[in-house]
């Protein structure tokens, strides 16, 4: 029984550290964009690149 008068001020502590770990992250933008890292990857170039030729400079 005595555990309990550390552990629930402890775990209310952890859960307002939580809130405000995700509110400092939510207002510096961090959830702005969640769609547009996913259709990069979807218009990503994947051409295959030509070997130089002999005698020509690589880029």
């Amino acid at each position: 029984m005595e555990a309990l008068y550390l552990l629930i001020p402890l775990s209310v502590m952890v859960v307002f550290i939580a809130l405000w770990v995700y509110f400092t992250a939510s207002d510096s933008g961090q959830f702005d964009d969640l769609v547009g890292p996913g259709l990069r990857v979807l218009q990503d170039d994947d051409t295959p690149v030509r070997p130089p030729a002999p005698g020509e400079p690589h880029p």
